[in-house]
């Protein structure tokens, strides 16, 4: 079966299928695509197979991370600052495997699990300023909507909804008026949004990845110390068996669709009705 009527009768079973795009997410070129991440992974193990697509097609891919995944470890010699380098290092391989640039990735700096005490409004701020600032063709960003984001998850949270209050406030110019005063950053709308982590009920467009998803497990596997057993004692480097256990894993987790794998998201435009 071809892709093109898998992705169709995929799109076709999901409820409130959105018919607004005029090019395909993974059929755009030469456009820009901002993409919002909690920590430096979750757009990896969310979209990786997307941007991976999108860098092939000449796309300018640009990812802005909210924390620095400073706590996420279980060795008991682990400091905060080592594995908040440990996470750059690893994220900047991740995303070169998918073929962005290091300079495209952007910090925001955040501590992990304290996004939701950062001072606000400051947050959505410096948010709407990186809107301005890149304007981008298309947006990438958690789904507020998703399980974790609406049970656990606290940087997912914040992230979800900081990154839709920050694309509301980009659009009106009397929302942090100094940065066209001072910066020169101009309202800009958003033409359209992809939330990814969606949950299956909401998601209503799908991304074939087959062709990509030896990237897409490179790139999730240069981030060693989120797995076992360098989470517990990190070690820089895999043993080959564990290596290929883990990928072997990392595949059987990837949805598919019609024997495809794929990436699911729920699409939305002209959502922020005044």
């Amino acid at each position: 079966m071809k892709i093109g009527v898998v992705l169709i009768m995929m799109l076709a079973a999901c409820a409130g299928v959105a018919t607004a795009q005029q090019t395909r997410l993974e059929q755009m070129h030469d456009k820009t695509v901002l993409i919002f991440s909690p920590h430096p992974d979750d757009e990896v193990f969310g979209v990786g197979g997307t941007i991976a697509l999108l860098n092939r097609n000449h796309n300018k891919v640009i990812v802005a991370i909210y924390t620095n995944d400073d706590k996420g470890s279980q060795d008991p010699e682990m400091t905060r600052e080592r594995l908040a380098e440990i996470r750059k290092h690893e994220e900047e391989a991740s995303e070169a495997a998918l073929g962005t640039p290091k300079e495209n990735i952007q910090w925001l700096g955040y501590e992990d699990g304290m996004l939701e005490y950062a001072p606000q409004p400051h947050l959505v701020e410096q948010v709407t300023e990186i809107i301005r600032r890149i304007r981008p063709d298309v947006l990438l960003s958690i789904d507020p909507g998703e399980w974790y984001a609406r049970w656990h998850k606290t940087d997912h949270r914040m992230a979800a909804f900081n990154t839709l209050d920050a694309v509301r406030a980009a659009e009106f110019a009397l929302y942090f008026p100094n940065q066209r005063l001072e910066l020169n950053l101009q309202p800009y709308h958003v033409p359209e949004m992809y939330f990814y982590y969606s949950t299956d009920q909401e998601a209503n467009y799908g991304v074939v990845i087959d062709d990509v998803m030896d990237q897409k497990v490179k790139a999730a596997t240069a981030q060693v110390s989120q797995f076992p057993p360098a989470e517990d004692h990190y070690r820089a480097d895999w043993d080959p068996q564990t290596l290929h256990v883990t990928e072997t894993h990392l595949r059987s987790l990837q949805p598919r669709k019609d024997g495809h794998y794929v990436e699911i998201f729920r699409y939305a435009t002209e959502f922020n009705q005044r």
